[in-house]
């Protein structure tokens, strides 16, 4: 496959109970994908079906092994799908709250790249 890239777009996720990485990891797909429409996919390089399409995901958190990244390639609605999940984000010392299953007072910060690429050698350029 010859790799070009569509678009990029960035987004953060935030876990404020429950010390989940994967919720926080997931948040940052969907706040990412929330700011894209991929109207040129269909309109200019007349992409068929969009599970044509390469969604690569890149996630920062703090535990990256904690990550399910099964569950989180679910807030991809198309494509096929790639993950790499680094050390990264941040931890945030909040309140710990038993009734909503805190673990710790830890506010869990991820950061998430999405890139959208397509086959060069497939793709049709309308003009």
């Amino acid at each position: 496959m010859n790799r070009k890239r569509f678009i990029i777009e960035m987004g953060t996720g935030v876990d404020q109970h429950g010390q989940d990485m994967t919720e926080a990891a997931t948040r940052a797909i969907k706040d990412a994908v929330a700011r894209v429409c991929l109207i040129g996919l269909l309109e200019l390089v007349e992409l068929k079906d969009l599970d044509g399409m390469l969604v690569e995901v890149l996630v920062a958190c703090p535990r990256p092994a904690d990550v399910d990244t099964d569950e989180v390639l679910k807030a991809l609605p198309f494509g096929r799908k790639e993950i790499k999940v680094v050390e990264g984000g941040m931890i945030v010392h909040g309140h710990q709250a038993a009734s909503m299953g805190d673990k710790s007072d830890e506010i869990i910060v991820a950061n998430a790249a999405v890139t959208v690429c397509v086959d060069a050698d497939r793709a049709v350029i309308r003009s």
